[in-house]
């Protein structure tokens, strides 16, 4: 492995934690500047479906956290980063997400686990999110061909 790659690694592993800075933050502009112009979200249909375009991307973050829940009313927590540098300027990455309710007096703070399935490319420089794919494995499984296992 090269210095350039761990470099990209390094990259794109602070753009997902940014995400979910950015997304529990409430700082949604930011957070849909993550993604590329033409980049896709695929979530089950419970959780929006396919949303593509950096604007509709943006949009939707904004439905499903609307200024007025609370910031950090939920948390995000990703782990387990494996990232595959294909080249200078795409990616492949897969990671764990544990999605957690942090209102009080919520019975089960649970909210889901998931493995996240996602391209990167480097545009202008910068590592963006290409497509996002989020397979959900609790509470309801919809992840029938994920392999995480993989390589």
């Amino acid at each position: 492995m090269t210095l350039d790659e761990l470099l990209a690694i390094e990259e794109i592993r602070k753009l997902r934690a940014n995400w979910s800075h950015y997304y529990d933050g409430k700082e949604i502009d930011k957070l849909a500047d993550l993604f590329t112009v033409d980049g896709v979200c695929e979530f089950a249909e419970k959780y929006g479906g396919h949303w593509v375009g950096r604007e509709q991307i943006r949009a939707n973050y904004h439905r499903y956290s609307p200024p007025e829940k609370p910031r950090y009313g939920g948390l995000h927590c990703g782990t387990n980063h494996v990232i595959d540098v294909l080249g200078p300027e795409d990616a492949v990455g897969k990671w764990f997400i544990m999605d957690f309710n942090t209102r009080e007096g919520v019975e089960n703070p649970i909210i889901l686990f998931g493995v996240y399935q996602d391209i990167y490319k480097k545009v202008d420089g910068k590592w963006l999110i290409h497509r996002a794919t989020l397979n959900l494995l609790w509470p309801q499984r919809d992840a029938p061909g994920i392999d995480i296992a993989a390589e």
